[in-house]
């Protein structure tokens, strides 16, 4: 309890990005599928309306019976998208909570590739005026982020606590015999992976919190991002990794006639970028 901590009294072994990135990527478990890839969206890609993550289906079954092969560039097979992890639990149920949300994962990467492509080439082209621009929004844009984030937290915490009242109350059930042991094993999994997902969330909000209240200055981080790669033409997982905050998903909506889809795509450093045109 007598310690003294003096920071930054000697040379970094890594910048202090790279450290968060990596325990960023430490924290997100990345579980290799069939195919043997781990995805690396995994963990980014969240629906816009309620806020869960959006889960990743490959179908590569079906596509191999199709006889599909998967495409050369991105390995990804045909069949590959998102949906709204709320609405695939609940589909089954009499009235599903929120709805699919459905977006192919090749759209999702191509959308990817082009914000990151469309944000780096206007910072390092139009330097001076994209710093002021980001300058500009970045305290009003924190701001309300944070405000938004603490609202969800409160709402998070809630839900944890009602969670364990009723991971309580479905174990006295089970123990008097009220509730069969496959039932009491099949609803006490769900709740104990919604509470382990929720105070992951909790974790993770607390920490942005912490980021919005000690800001360094993001627009020169995210331009020297940007000038580390001399090709955006292919998306990598590097890229991902370095630029990709979190995407939104919107549903899709028809009324035009037409399948039209909202993505918000939010980059390090600089959140949602809109360059002008």
């Amino acid at each position: 309890e007598e310690w003294l901590v003096f920071e930054n009294t000697h040379e970094a072994i890594i910048d202090p990005e790279t450290w968060r990135l990596a325990q960023r990527l430490k924290r997100t478990v990345r579980r290799t599928d069939s195919t043997g890839q781990a995805n690396p969206l995994t963990g980014l890609v969240y629906c816009a309306d309620c806020g869960h993550k959006m889960f990743n289906h490959k179908a590569v079954s079906r596509a191999v019976k199709d006889g599909r092969e998967p495409d050369p560039v991105s390995g990804l097979y045909p069949f590959d998208h998102y949906n709204c992890s709320t609405y695939y639990k609940t589909k089954r149920r009499e009235q599903p909570m929120c709805t699919g949300h459905y977006i192919n994962t090749h759209v999702l990467r191509a959308l990817i590739l082009e914000a990151i492509q469309l944000s780096s080439r206007y910072a390092i082209a139009n330097q001076v005026e994209f710093m002021h621009r980001v300058r500009e929004a970045s305290s009003i844009r924190q701001a309300e982020a944070a405000k938004e984030l603490k609202r969800k937290l409160g709402k998070a915490e809630r839900r944890v606590k009602e969670l364990d009242t009723l991971l309580k109350k479905l174990y006295e059930s089970y123990a008097t015999g009220k509730l069969p042991e496959k039932r009491y094993e099949l609803l006490s999994a769900d709740y104990e992976r919604e509470q382990a997902e929720l105070e992951q969330f909790l974790e993770d909000g607390r920490r942005d919190i912490s980021d919005y209240e000690d800001d360094t200055d993001r627009a020169e981080q995210f331009l020297a991002l940007a000038k580390k790669y001399t090709d955006f033409d292919q998306l990598t997982t590097a890229m991902i990794n370095e630029f990709v905050d979190k995407i939104l998903v919107h549903a899709p909506d028809k009324s035009s006639g037409e399948r039209v889809q909202e993505v918000e795509i939010y980059l390090n450093f600089i959140g949602k970028f809109d360059v002008p045109i």
